[in-house]
This record gives structure tokens, sequence and C-alpha cells, in this order.
């Protein structure tokens, strides 16, 4: 089929604006990653003499370094549109966030719709997979202290032990709020295969947007950072009573991320800018921490309910264009 000079001058008009935006983000980097890693190693001195004022600055960088990622979406007219819950009202509370996850972009996009949520970003820990440790981002994550986790039944148990004392090192000490996790543990093209033989091997809901939640890494945050008087029951150890201010966690924000026809945004698309604008839905429940079980098996019945909600949805949402009934 021949291609016409109107189509050919498309392709090349969106080549040199992916080139284009691919070395001005390049240059991005250059500047600013270095720049807020010299700053904290100039203010290390701060850090002894008031560690609460040295996060507090660190949270302010690390707030303008999501900015900036953000602002590449707003760039190339990748927008979102808030369904559900006011989050923004409990911005100041210790919440958990479960998210769907589709594609890298998924990260980039709660960058986007968390800018303007009071504290919450530079106040926020997220747990990620350690690939992105090796990514330009990972140096200011490992500062910021989130945690990157190793996917896989062998490395599994491990890696509970390992996220348990890095929350009882790092979260209360930096004086985070949120905590971001992505429970499917992986991308949804990646896992649902696996997640629907699981499903039907198990007599479990056929999920098709969304695949079945891993309870691992939610169990050990609700047991590690919910206060003895959510449940009644000591939680979080040491790491709370020496809290004595902090209420614990007090509410679970589950977050459903849907992109039009089903075509997650990734961060190529992000980055080079090549798919034409879109918009991105989002919708928020909040849950109160004490109505969430602390039982294994009624935790992942729980957990199971949040996603099978969320398959209905991103059903409702491909055929109406909208989150809610």
């Amino acid at each position: 089929m021949a291609v016409t000079l109107e189509q050919a001058r498309r392709v090349g008009y969106t080549c040199l604006k992916a080139l284009l935006r691919f070395a001005f983000m390049v240059a991005n980097n250059l500047v600013a990653i270095p720049s807020y890693v010299l700053y904290l190693i100039m203010l290390q001195p701060l850090r002894i003499l008031d560690s609460k004022s040295f996060w507090y600055i660190e949270g302010v960088l690390f707030k303008w370094l999501l900015a900036m990622v953000a602002s590449w979406g707003w760039w190339a007219g990748y927008t979102v549109v808030e369904w559900g819950d006011d989050v923004k009202a409990v911005s100041e509370d210790e919440a958990m966030v479960l998210v769907n996850h589709q594609a890298t972009g998924d990260v980039c996009t709660l960058m986007m719709c968390l800018q303007d949520k009071g504290t919450v970003v530079r106040q926020m820990m997220w747990l990620m997979d350690h690939i992105f440790k090796y990514t330009n981002f990972g140096i200011v994550s490992l500062i910021h202290g989130d945690f990157f986790i190793r996917q896989g039944r062998t490395h599994r148990d491990q890696q509970l032990v390992l996220l348990k004392d890095h929350l009882e090192k790092y979260y209360r000490s930096r004086n985070r709020k949120w905590i971001v996790l992505f429970p499917e543990g992986g991308f949804l093209r990646k896992r649902r295969e696996t997640s629907q033989a699981f499903a039907k091997k198990n007599n479990l809901p056929f999920l098709k947007h969304v695949t079945l939640p891993r309870l691992g890494a939610t169990q050990v945050i609700l047991k590690t950072l919910v206060a003895p008087q959510e449940n009644g029951t000591p939680s979080g150890g040491d790491t709370v009573r020496k809290e004595s201010k902090s209420k614990g966690l007090q509410w679970v924000i589950d977050t459903t991320i849907a992109y039009p026809k089903a075509e997650p945004l990734d961060i190529q698309t992000w980055i080079l800018g090549y798919r034409q604008p879109t918009v991105t839905h989002v919708h928020y429940r909040i849950f109160p921490v004490k109505d969430v079980p602390a039982e294994p098996e009624a935790l992942t019945n729980w957990l199971y309910q949040r996603f099978i909600e969320k398959e209905d949805l991103l059903t409702h949402f491909y055929e109406t264009g909208r989150m809610i009934p």
C-alpha cells in the first residue's frame, strides 16, 4: 500500500518530536538527579543535627523530581480524570495504597495524580520491582527510602523479612505517610494467564482486566504499621511504641487505573510521546484499616474481593467510558 505525502509528513513529525522529547529528558535527568544527590550530600551535617528537617527538605526535592516526570505526560497531552472518594481528605493520615498494575506508566500516572494531594508525594514510600533500582531514577528511590522487591517464589520469604525490617527502620524515622504497592506482583499481560489458571484450579472468579493479588507484602505492611489500638493486638512491635505520636496506619486506599481501550501507557510512550493525547481514569475507594481483617485467610478473601470489584469497574469503563455505573 502506497504511503501518501501527508502520512510521511505525519510519521516524520512524530519521529522528530520523539527525538526532541528524548533529548530534553536526558538533559532534564542529567541536571535534576545529580542536583538532588549533591544537595543531600551537602546537607548531611543537618541530617545529624536535625534529622526531621533534613527529611523535610529531601521530601520537597523528591516531590519536585516527581513533578518533573509528571510534566512529561502533561506535555504530551496525557491527562487524568479522578473518580470515587476524595483521597486528599486523608492526605495527612497514614495510608496504604493498593493499585492494579498494567504497565510501567502506572507509576508515572500516580506521580501525576498525587501532586495536588497535600504532602503525600514527599512523604510517601513506594514498593517496586528491584529492576527499577538500576534505572536512572534508582539512586533517587534508594536515597528516599523506597523498597525494591524481588519477584519469584525463591525470593518470596526472604523479601518479606527484608520488607518488615525496612519498614521498621525507615518508615516512621523519615516521617512517611503513604505506602504504595501493586499486590498483583507484576504486569497484567505477564500474570493474567497464570492467575486465570490458578483461579480455575481453586474455583475462584475468572478475571480478565486484573489478576488475583498476592497476600505477602500487604500482610507485612498491616502487621508492621497498624497501631495496637486499631485491632486490639500488638502490631508493629517497637516501631509503633517508639512513635507515640503516630496513630499508625489508618486507611487503605483501593486505587484502580483504567486506560482507554485497555491500552496502557508504558514508560517509553510517556517519554517519547508518540501516542495521541489520551485521558487515563483513576478511581479511589477508601477503607478504614479497622475494617480490614488481620487473619491471613480473611485478609486474602478481602483482597480478592477488592480486585473482583476492580474487574467490575474496568469492565464497566471499557463498555461505557465511565468508572461509576
